[in-house]
């Protein structure tokens, strides 16, 4: 063995056997997505086959590359390569997920309590075998690098290999495109790297600072409040308001809630949330609804249990600590702790108008029966493995379900606490930033492309209650979450030149106090005059802002 370990080894037999082992260890979800997605016949055997020779020519190109000019930081730099295709494998068998930029978001934005709870044993099983093994090997072993010479036919050769693929294989490259997303995710260790990079150049653009939106004025009289509840991977198949099979939302059912038909902007929580605080579709980063109403004179409070929001630039931001801090009887282990001192905080408010923000993580998984407390156990037997492809498929479900419970319990707390403050006006919006998988079609938790994304992961619930018996909601809505910016600026009475009135789900603020109903004798029209028996002239003015749409009544000339 010390004989085996002390010999040289050319550095093209090296690099050519840690591309072979990439090849076979890591790529057999890629080719069983290929396989899963192409004809029988020649142009399929054409397709696995170039894939295949062109990933190993790849991977030995960089190999030798990074080894070549490298030396031992190029050791390092492979070791961490192989560690990280072993924790992507275990990803991608355990969770089915396919490894994005947006994916590279979730993970660089998951806390460690979060992150802690993905992992078993298994993983340490693929780290130890996939990871730990290859990186022995590369640091025991002793290189031959070789000349200059042949560092430039080696790569040379590699750089021909693939060329004369591609070219093979030129007939089948609008297959290629078509699947690139889903075959980009599942290439070892261009998804992880790649995406990396990709996703950070989004984060510096969206780090830019924010497009100010138009000036917006408050043109309504009286006190409102409206509690803006964001749910994490709560998706809407399983709430009984929709119609599930069991009874997820027992409270919410005596409320006189309306629950409308939404599906969400993506399969994220960055992108899920951003989309809840847009008030258009857009890559650029506008000021976000908190944002804009506070510089608009509205009190704004966010309270957040989540991470992956847009810049909130508002004085009243506060994390369970600080909750905690303030409120030391609560427990702060469920997002129970965001409605601890609520009450208090919206009957200190200052101002007329006002907007609370809470940021739930209620039905993140994959440790579901953890996000609740044990009297919302509604559902058992539960599921308790990291696993979820393991997992009971029923014991799954009712730890999901159990979440839900939950969910509805916090939501009907907040309306509890609402129809408490009889001096506001009040309004509940709940929505989701995305849905989640629990099995089907092999898939779990979300992250999927929004294009290829099943259903489960993009319905999601959305669900209103307001104390204005008189404001109208169209039950029979599509929704979106774009329309959550423009129903605020509506409930609370901001007039915004980009205001959409196609994006309110309640009733457009000129269309809700009709003028009263007259009937008048006429007895002469002249120069726009309307003469009635009363002598009277009346006169309607509609004017853009609600405050002013009133019936004037003025004596003649």
């Amino acid at each position: 063995m010390v004989k085996f370990l002390n010999e040289k080894t050319d550095l093209t037999r090296i690099s050519s056997v840690l591309s072979l082992f990439t090849l076979v260890a890591f790529h057999w979800p890629f080719f069983r997505l290929v396989l899963g997605n192409i004809e029988g016949g020649f142009n399929g055997v054409l397709i696995t086959g170039g894939l295949g020779v062109l990933m190993f020519a790849l991977n030995f190109l960089v190999y030798y590359l990074v080894l070549f000019l490298g030396r031992f930081v190029g050791k390092c730099i492979l070791a961490f390569t192989f560690i990280g295709n072993a924790i992507s494998l275990y990803f991608i068998n355990t969770y089915q997920v396919l490894i994005t930029d947006k994916m590279m978001g979730n993970v660089f934005n998951t806390r460690y309590s979060e992150a802690s709870g993905f992992f078993s044993w298994s993983a340490v099983w693929y780290l130890l075998f996939l990871g730990v093994v290859p990186c022995i090997y590369i640091f025991a072993r002793r290189f031959d690098y070789g000349s200059w010479k042949r560092f430039f036919a080696r790569t040379g050769i590699a750089l021909a290999v693939s060329l004369a693929i591609a070219l093979v294989n030129m007939q089948n490259w609008p297959w290629i495109d078509r699947n690139a997303p889903k075959l980009g995710s599942l290439v070892m260790p261009w998804s992880y790297t790649v995406n990396s990079v990709r996703y950070y150049n989004s984060v510096k653009k969206q780090n830019r600072k924010e497009i100010p939106l138009p000036d917006a004025k408050i043109v309504s009289d009286g006190k409102d409040v409206c509690v803006l509840i964001i749910g994490e991977s709560a998706r809407r198949e399983n709430f009984s308001l929709y119609g599930y099979g069991k009874p997820t939302n027992p409270l919410l059912e005596k409320d006189s809630v309306t629950a409308l038909i939404a599906d969400a902007a993506a399969t994220y929580t960055t992108a899920g949330v951003k989309a809840i605080l847009d008030h258009k579709p857009s890559n650029k980063l506008y000021e976000i609804l908190p944002n804009y109403l506070n510089r608009s004179g509205v009190d704004v409070v966010w309270r957040s249990n989540n991470w992956g929001e847009p810049p909130v630039h508002i004085d009243k931001y506060y994390k369970p600590k600080e909750l905690k801090e303030r409120n030391p009887e609560a427990d702060d282990r469920y997002d129970g702790i965001l409605l601890a001192g609520l009450r208090e905080e919206i009957l200190s408010g200052s101002k007329d108008k006002m907007l609370v923000v809470l940021h739930t993580s209620t039905s993140h998984g994959p440790t579901y029966y953890k996000k609740y407390p044990p009297e919302f156990e509604v559902f058992s037997p539960v599921c308790t493995t990291v696993e979820m492809s393991k997992a009971d498929p029923k014991e799954l479900m009712n730890a999901y379900d159990n979440t839900i419970v939950y969910t509805d319990y916090l939501i009907h707390s907040v309306i509890e606490i609402l129809r408490g403050i009889p001096q506001r006006r009040s309004c509940v919006i709940f929505v989701s930033d995305h849905g989640e998988s629990l099995g089907e079609g092999n898939l779990y938790m979300h992250g999927v492309p929004i294009l290829v994304a099943p259903k489960e992961q993009i319905e999601i619930p959305f669900i209103v209650w307001t104390s204005d018996e008189a404001l109208e909601i169209d039950p029979e809505k599509k929704v979106g979450q774009y329309h959550v910016f423009h129903s605020v600026l509506s409930f609370l009475g901001i007039d915004s030149p980009i205001y959409d009135e196609s994006l309110d789900i309640f009733q457009p603020p000129h269309k809700r106090y009709p003028p009263p109903r007259a009937y008048f004798h006429m007895r002469e029209q002249s120069k726009n005059r309307l003469t009635c028996h009363n002598q009277q002239i009346k006169r309607f003015f509609l004017y853009p802002e609600p405050h002013l749409n009133i019936l004037n009544s003025i004596k003649p000339k």
